[in-house]
């Protein structure tokens, strides 16, 4: 029995028989699957391997069989196995939704393959056109160091950097000849490149498209090349490109690397966007256990099942369990979702963390003591609307954000004394009253802790 199994059995059993409503319960199986994240993969046969990947991408390219017969291959020839994935540091903040590819590779690491992180630091210059309806502002070399200084760091508890090779890209390109170039590049349709919807859309609108766009993934794939890379790991966004890294291996008379695109994993905002810092409806890795906690608790209920798949190191048939629980009414879905908020938590901060952060959220929104939180942001200025306050606090980044929580009953004051609550909704007129004076006319006369909700957000009201 391999090692996986083994705690797939203890989870197993705690999934069907725990009352996961439980602190108790619940930290026995965090403890058990945050272990996972960094359990031992070697003993599983290749097949078993390959079938893990599969299970977790959204695209394996050719097939799971062929990535065995890889695995089998290599260990034959008696080389490693080498798998790649490269990112372009053209942002300095990362978030849940970049995690989801490096717990792939981290899977790789843990099987015995080697593991190649590219940085892109050349490639960053040109800047990924993927997805993208514009052409990118080109970054200096200085962004580029800026934003790199901290992806290690932010990405760790993900990925083991110290048993990984980490590159950057431009050691090798800035070596690349102009015939060599050329050589590649006669070999490449441009219908390849322009089969991309994206360049389609920007054309037909008549948005900018530059050469050093269209040259990007053939820039990309002289990577894979330096290698000689097995199999490369990135979202489904980067599919395409992937698809090129193949075509000038090829060309290059390597065998093409085999291909894993995992999801994009949807905001928590649940409008069907891709978790993004521009939409503002992301997951920083930077964040603290109750915000992560918090923000994964506020996801819709349709997005537990794929964050758990996307996010987890939790097995198809273990998800089965917890599935048949909540239709069988033996496991509350609210439960389940902050057993989904623990694990996130957990993985970043530490199962201790996790916790902690579980037991803040209860008293905000279950037990309903909000001075029993100790991390509460706190509101100073009274003389202030309760638009400007919000505002200030960060829960909402407009005036018309503000408008559209009172609109669904959102906002509000609250006075808790003794264990008891006593909320008053604010209405969008309310909102653009001075905080003082609403406090003074709506909670004048009791006694107790103030408090301004805003949806899921709290903060305490300093009214002395």
């Amino acid at each position: 029995m391999t090692r996986l199994s083994q705690s797939a059995e203890r989870v197993t059993a705690l999934l069907a028989g725990a009352d996961l409503a439980t602190d108790a319960a619940v930290r026995e199986l965090l403890t058990e699957t945050t272990a996972r994240r960094s359990l031992d993969l070697s003993d599983l046969p290749p097949a078993e391997q390959a079938a893990l990947i599969a299970a977790r991408s959204q695209q394996l390219q050719p097939s799971a069989d062929a990535l065995a017969a890889r695995i089998v291959s290599a260990a034959e020839k008696g080389r490693p196995f080498v798998a790649k994935f490269g990112i372009d540091p053209t942002g300095a903040e990362v978030h849940l939704g970049h995690s989801v590819p490096m717990q792939i590779l981290s899977r790789f690491q843990r099987m015995g393959h080697d593991v190649v992180f590219i940085v892109g630091d050349m490639t960053a210059k040109i800047g990924d056109p993927s997805g993208r309806s514009d052409d990118r502002p080109a970054l200096t070399d200085e962004d580029i160091e800026h934003n790199l200084a901290t992806y290690r760091e932010q990405v760790s508890p993900f990925f083991d950097f110290d048993r990984a090779h980490f590159r950057r890209n431009g050691d090798w390109l800035r070596k690349i000849t102009l015939p060599e170039i050329i050589g590649i590049t006669a070999q490449i349709p441009v219908s390849m490149s322009l089969q991309r919807e994206d360049f389609r859309k920007r054309l037909d609108a008549g948005q900018g498209l530059s050469l050093a766009e269209l040259m990007y993934s053939i820039v990309m794939a002289l990577d894979s090349v330096e290698i000689n890379c097995d199999l490369e790991v990135g979202g489904i966004d980067q599919f395409l490109n992937m698809q090129m890294c193949r075509k000038v291996m090829e060309i290059s008379g390597q065998v093409p690397e085999l291909v894993v695109a995992t999801s994009l994993i949807e905001g928590t905002d649940g409008t069907g966007a891709k978790m993004s810092k521009s939409k503002g409806n992301y997951v920083p890795l930077t964040a603290a256990p109750g915000e992560i906690f918090g923000k994964i608790m506020s996801v819709p209920d349709r997005l537990v099942e794929p964050y758990f798949r996307a996010l987890s190191e939790w097995l198809d048939a273990e998800l089965a369990v917890a599935a048949e629980r909540v239709a069988a009414g033996t496991l509350h879905p609210m439960d389940l979702k902050k057993v989904l908020a623990g694990e996130v938590t957990a993985a970043i901060h530490g199962v201790d963390a996790a916790m902690k952060a579980r037991d803040e959220f209860a008293a905000r929104f279950s037990r309903r003591t909000f001075a029993e939180v100790d991390d509460l942001p706190t509101v100073a200025d009274l003389g202030v609307s309760v638009t400007e306050a919000v505002k200030a606090l960060g829960f909402a980044a407009s005036n018309g954000d503000v408008r559209r929580v009172a609109q669904q009953n959102g906002l509000r004051l609250v006075v808790e004394a003794d264990g008891e609550q006593e909320q008053l909704s604010l209405t969008a007129d309310d909102a653009r009253a001075v905080l003082a004076d609403l406090v003074k006319d709506r909670l004048d006369g009791k006694t107790g802790d103030y408090f301004l909700k805003v949806g899921r957000k709290l903060a305490r009201i300093r009214a002395d």
